[in-house]
């Protein structure tokens, strides 16, 4: 299997009117995309499933796994419609917003979820990212009174946050639980779930997901204060967290996303779980051909800290220049990883060899590897587990996991480092490891006299129980 892109930070591509289109889509993949975000937030399950069936396909033809995650909307409280495409809010204008689904007007308009009367008089409210912002001045049967404070320009379902109102809404809608059904039935690989306050929100989920004989693996999106104060049980209940930065952002302080992205990435880094950090990473490339210098800087930083991906978002979905906005995104993390040592091994003096073999080994082997030069370390899988392990050292050598599961090879393109081997056959253990030994050489993953690393199971049908290690070099 030929990788066409080496680089250990994953890309995150949503896709949108955009990049829709199968050749855009293709293209995109070729050009570095490891993992396809579905939001949940827009679109009909027509589109996503066309989306879904065009990714399957390319990943056929090029011989590469692509991970497709799926974004569940969550509580969002959007605008409804409007009579026109923009209304503009001015400062010390005066309107109603009510939950009555109206067309909305200068004079009023409706929010989604039945949330009024959870909101009380002198209370803010954001709307499309804090862009505009508004002042509760009176309450009335169904709807409130608001004030402009902060004027802007209103568009129809853009993003309302209510950052000092006590909300009741669940954290898994009605409609959530639809989207949900949808996406297991489509075998997402991941599912991403938003507005999550505690660990209970992802215990809930993921019984709704086995409920329905799944194990798909889920993402917490972390954009509320509830998060950050629950953050330890969050991430220990999860299988990976994003750091969602446009809602963040506006319901804390904006000084301090910064800090708190860094502590995500570490206390995540530390648990082997992966993070995503997301949200106007290359903002201005909705509408230009380059990023700007600090958004650059913002996607290097991200990739320094330890970020297993990055994601793009309307960049990709609703820009004018979505495979330019990937491969910008994939020269900078290229960049930084090419001349940036302190991004590999950089929790080395905290491992300690743990009393589970598996664990014990997969730690040696990283070390080994450092040790030695190893151009690959070499993990035979078949639940996953040691790939996460594995990325969480975050070796320099190349990581190349070995599964007879496609969908294994899937999940595991959103993890830092891992690149899946797909390999079916069942033979003895020598010709085995001498076949994955071919392959690698075939696709220039390896050459003559390489050093690399492998591990697995023996007996090799054992589940997350690794205790071979063995050191190889390419001899031909």
């Amino acid at each position: 299997m030929k990788q066409i892109n080496n680089n250990r930070t994953k890309v995150i591509a949503t896709i949108g009117p955009s990049s829709s289109g199968y050749d855009t889509l293709k293209e995109m993949i070729k050009n570095g995309v490891d993992v396809v975000r579905l939001n949940f937030s827009h679109g009909d399950y027509k589109d996503h499933k066309k989306t879904i069936l065009n990714v399957r396909k390319i990943s056929d033809e090029l011989g590469l796994p692509v991970c497709i995650l799926q974004d569940l909307q969550g509580p969002k409280i959007r605008v409804g419609k409007l009579n026109k495409d923009e209304i503009e809010l001015s400062d010390g204008h005066q309107f109603y917003i009510t939950s009555d689904n109206i067309v909305g007007n200068i004079n009023e308009i409706s929010i989604d979820n039945d949330v009024i009367d959870d909101i009380q008089e002198k209370e803010r409210i954001l709307i499309d990212d804090g862009k505009i912002e508004l002042k509760v001045i009176g309450k009335e049967s169904k709807k409130i009174r608001v004030e402009v404070t902060r004027g802007g320009v209103l568009l129809q379902r853009k993003g309302v946050n209510l950052p000092e109102s006590d909300i009741k809404l669940s954290s898994i809608t009605e409609k959530d639980i639809n989207d949900l059904l949808f996406g297991l039935e489509n075998n997402v690989d991941w599912i991403a779930l938003s507005f999550v306050r505690s660990e209970d929100d992802i215990i809930d989920l993921r019984k709704l997901i086995k409920k329905n004989g799944f194990d798909t693996k889920i993402i917490a999106k972390i954009e509320k204060p509830q998060a950050i104060k629950n953050i330890d049980k969050i991430i220990s209940n999860s299988d990976g967290l994003m750091v969602a930065r446009g809602d963040l952002g506006v319901e804390m302080p904006m000084e301090s996303v910064p800090i708190i992205q860094k502590k995500i990435v570490y206390k995540c880094n530390l648990a082997c779980k992966p993070v995503i950090i997301a949200t106007q990473m290359l903002e201005s490339m909705i509408s230009q051909k380059t990023p700007t210098r600090a958004e650059s800087n913002d996607v290097a930083n991200a990739v320094l800290d330890g970020a297993d991906a990055v994601m793009l978002s309307a960049e990709s979905a609703t820009g004018n220049y979505p495979l330019l906005a990937v491969e910008s995104m994939n020269r900078i993390i290229n960049s930084v990883e090419k001349t940036s040592d302190t991004i590999y091994f950089k929790f080395e003096k905290f491992k300690k060899l743990k009393d589970r073999v598996s664990e014990s080994l997969i730690t040696t082997a990283c070390r080994l590897s450092r040790q030695i030069s190893a151009k690959a370390i070499v993990t035979m899988t078949k639940s996953g587990y040691s790939a996460f392990r594995v990325s969480g050292s975050r070796p320099k050598a190349r990581i190349y996991i070995v599964t007879n599961d496609k969908k294994i090879g899937n999940v595991l393109n959103l993890v830092w480092g891992v690149r899946s081997i797909y390999y079916d056959k069942t033979e003895n253990i020598d010709v085995t490891l001498q076949n994955i030994e071919n392959l690698l050489v075939k696709n220039n993953h390896l050459s003559k006299k390489d050093k690399y690393i492998i591990t697995s199971s023996m007996p090799t049908h054992w589940k997350g129980h690794t205790n071979m290690m063995k050191v190889n070099v390419v001899e031909s």
